[in-house]
C-alpha cells in the first residue's frame, strides 16, 4: 500500500486535493467533527478537564473555540484527547484499507504528530495566501484568533514544502488540480 500525505497550510485546498485522488482518504478534520457529535466517551473526558466549556453533547463547536480563546493550555488538552482517538481512527482505516494500493492521508499535523512513515509520498498543496484568505474568511465558523493558535501549532510552510516529494499549485480550478494529480500517479506507477 502507497500511503500519501496531504501537507500544506490552513485553507490552501488539502481536503479538495484529496478527494480530487480518487482513493480511500482518512480525513482527520471529518473524525474529529464526528467524534464532538456523537462519541460520549469524548464529552466525558473533555467536560471533566474543561468543565467551565463543555456543557452539552452532542458537543458544540462554539464551546471548543471558546475554551481555546480563553487559555492555550486548553487547547493542548484537546489535542492531547482527541489526537490519541484519531490514531485509534487511523489505525482502524489503515487495516480496513490494507489492500488498497493507494492511501490518501488528509491530517492537518500529520508531519507536527509524527503520524508519518519514512516511505509516505508527501504532496504539498501550494496556494496563493490572498487566495487562502479569501476563502477561509468564506466559512461559516471563521474566527481569526483560532485561525493564529492552529498557525502557531503546525510547523512552518517552507519546511512542509521542503519535506514533499511533489507540489501541487492550487489554484482552485479542477482542471488544473485534475491534471497535476495525473502527472503525480504517472510518476508513482512507474
Amino acid at each position: 500500500m502507497l500511503r500519501i500525505g496531504i501537507l500544506g497550510d490552513i485553507g490552501a485546498g488539502k481536503s479538495y486535493v484529496a478527494k480530487n485522488f480518487g482513493y480511500p482518504i482518512f480525513n482527520a478534520d471529518h473524525e474529529v467533527a464526528k467524534l464532538y457529535e456523537s462519541d460520549i466517551e469524548i464529552f466525558n473526558k473533555l467536560k471533566k478537564k474543561l468543565p467551565k466549556f463543555i456543557h452539552s453533547f452532542p458537543i458544540d463547536k462554539k464551546e471548543i473555540t471558546n475554551a481555546i480563546l480563553t487559555n492555550k493550555k486548553n487547547l493542548d488538552i484537546i489535542i492531547k484527547i482527541i489526537h490519541l482517538e484519531i490514531r485509534k481512527k487511523l489505525s482502524i482505516f489503515l487495516k480496513e484499507n490494507r489492500k488498497e494500493k493507494i492511501i490518501i492521508l488528509d491530517i492537518p499535523l500529520l508531519l507536527e504528530n509524527k503520524i508519518n512513515n519514512k516511505k509516505d509520498i508527501l504532496i504539498f498543496v501550494d496556494s496563493k495566501k490572498t487566495q487562502i484568505l479569501k476563502r477561509l474568511k468564506k466559512r461559516k465558523n471563521f474566527n481569526e484568533i483560532i485561525f493564529k493558535k492552529f498557525k502557531n501549532i503546525q510547523l512552518p510552510v517552507s519546511y512542509k514544502k521542503k519535506k514533499s516529494q511533489f507540489i501541487i499549485r492550487n489554484d482552485f480550478t479542477k482542471k488544473n488540480v485534475i491534471n497535476r494529480i495525473k502527472s503525480i500517479l504517472k510518476k508513482l506507477q512507474r
